[in-house]
């Protein structure tokens, strides 16, 4: 998508901090952190929403969620971690782009209010 802030990010077109790559996703740190320790990881492929998935696409957030723990050092993932998926702009889902936010280094409390 032309005018999307992280397909910009994937592709190289605007810099980032990429932390991790492969050929599904990049995971870079957020530039506005809510936790310690606040990383995204985008699927190179755009899409906005859950609901908009592809089989595909399903296959690549589950490569996403497997991948995630293996990279507890890079991430500072040991003392627990939390995953934030946000869905549209009641959520606050800033970019439309789906994206799990990686929180750690924390603890954190739980608030949904």
């Amino acid at each position: 998508m032309e005018n999307c802030l992280f397909c910009k990010f994937v592709s190289g077109e605007f810099k980032t901090e990429k932390v991790f790559e492969n050929e599904d996703f990049i995971i870079i740190k957020d530039i506005a952190p809510k936790a310690k320790n606040h990383f995204l990881a985008i699927p190179k492929k755009h899409f906005k929403l859950l609901a908009e998935m592809t089989q595909e696409d399903s296959q690549t957030l589950g490569r996403i969620l497997k991948t995630i723990p293996t990279l507890s050092d890079v991430l500072h993932l040991e003392n627990g971690y939390r995953l934030v998926v946000n869905q549209g702009d009641d959520a606050g889902q800033t970019v439309p782009h789906l994206h799990v936010h990686i929180l750690s280094g924390q603890k954190m409390e739980w608030n949904p209010a």
